[in-house]
């Protein structure tokens, strides 16, 4: 016997195309969205396509989640499970688990091209920064017979990720809500909603938390949505006009499938303690005629430092002309750029939304050894290049560190 959370509901009677489903831990989304899952495959014609950006091994980590309540419901002999599927035989619906990254991480799985698929589900789905890929995979369902369903299960993360601009944001529904608009559901729980499931223990370690640190409290335990990250590794910055106190030079990352290729154009006022910053450059996919075109448009013969682990790019986009250098990587040189970059107040361009998103973003992986994590810095790189550049030339001049 299985009892789904009432706020659960509108999953099982309402027609929205989108389930938007938020909340912190012990709230019961996972429980109640898998349990759904499960009776929609007693519909026939449904195929359920369960997605993680990370989804490598779905027979360990989440299968066993489904086998649970199959156990529950007494139900095992219905359904015929796989490594990544999970089929109901009385009605031959089905549901199939891949992630959206590829093993290689270079590149996005071909889910799109999936057919037949009426209900997309993409769980903790704030780990998915990416709204292109996102909309790829949300434009194929489009069952013409069935309900289509796009289910969103996470914990909330910064308002700057697409979905919460996407869903709440731009449709002026307040976060934590519950109710319906235009097409899309919002269900948002807590632990309050599931306590009588959980341990004493669970239950003091939240009361611990709710004293001691009532930021943290709201973010993870409430599910509320977050100005910006915790632990945040800028956090000297604020918007305003780009003015090129000096003449401006441009740093580059380069990216292809997911990662964006990126341009940026600083200008240090070194005596007012001040690095203007603007956005050129965000984007995927990007060929080397593309990538120099571009350069030549923003940057005309200035000079480029640029991401050293692409030095045959470099080379070609130098040939072409392009005045680009590539900065030399070395052992420290990550928290020595950072740290200079901390040493002045940073002046965002207005216009720079991804810089903004990644400077809400970018926080601490450990913070002793003055380690960043490895993600939302594509355009904060391409700034460390340049401005490691201009604030700690070595004495042979054009040999740097990045």
């Amino acid at each position: 016997m299985i009892t789904v959370n009432k706020k659960y509901l509108p999953l099982f009677n309402t027609s929205s195309r989108y389930f938007i489903t938020t909340g912190g831990r012990g709230s019961s989304k996972s429980f109640s969205i898998n349990t759904f899952l499960l009776f929609l495959t007693y519909e026939t014609g449904h195929v359920i396509l369960f997605t993680r950006y990370t989804l490598t091994s779905a027979h360990v980590s989440i299968i066993p989640e489904f086998t649970e309540k199959i156990e529950l419901l007494d139900k095992f002999k219905d359904f015929h499970i796989t490594k990544d599927e999970i089929i109901n035989v009385t009605t031959g619906s089905k549901i199939i688990f891949k992630g959206i990254k590829t093993s290689s991480g270079q590149q996005t799985a071909n889910l799109k091209s999936l057919s037949g698929v009426t209900c997309f589900v993409l769980d903790e789905a704030e780990e998915l920064t990416d709204e292109n890929v996102f909309d790829k995979i949300d434009f194929s369902i489009r069952h013409k017979t069935k309900q289509n369903r796009v289910i969103l299960v996470l914990n909330p993360t910064t308002k700057t990720h697409f979905i919460y601009k996407k869903f709440f944001e731009s449709k002026g529904v307040e976060p934590a809500s519950n109710l319906t608009k235009g097409d899309t559901t919002y269900i948002h729980t807590t632990y309050l909603d599931n306590k009588e499931f959980l341990s004493e223990s669970f239950l003091n370690q939240i009361e611990y938390l709710k004293e001691n640190n009532p930021i943290k409290y709201k973010h993870t335990i409430l599910g509320g949505w977050l100005d910006k990250a915790e632990g945040v590794v800028f956090t000297n910055w604020k918007l305003g006009k780009f003015i090129e106190v000096n003449p401006s030079i441009y740093g580059q990352d380069f990216g292809f499938s997911i990662d964006p290729t990126t341009l940026v154009q600083t200008s240090i006022d070194k005596s007012n303690k001040r690095i203007y910053i603007k956005e050129l450059v965000y984007k995927a996919k990007l060929t080397t005629t593309e990538i120099f075109e571009l350069n030549q448009r923003y940057c005309d013969n200035k000079l480029i430092i640029a991401d050293s682990a692409e030095p045959r790019l470099i080379h070609e986009l130098r040939v072409r002309g392009n005045n680009i250098k590539e900065t030399i990587k070395g052992s420290g040189s990550v928290s020595a750029g950072l740290a200079l970059m901390q040493d002045y107040e940073l002046i965002i361009d207005p216009d720079s939304t991804n810089i903004v998103k990644e400077l809400n973003n970018y926080t601490w992986s450990d913070r002793k050894s003055d380690t960043p994590i490895d993600a939302f810095n594509h355009s904060i790189d391409a700034i460390r290049y340049a401005v490691y550049f201009q604030l700690h030339k070595l004495s042979k001049g054009n040999t740097i560190l990045g």
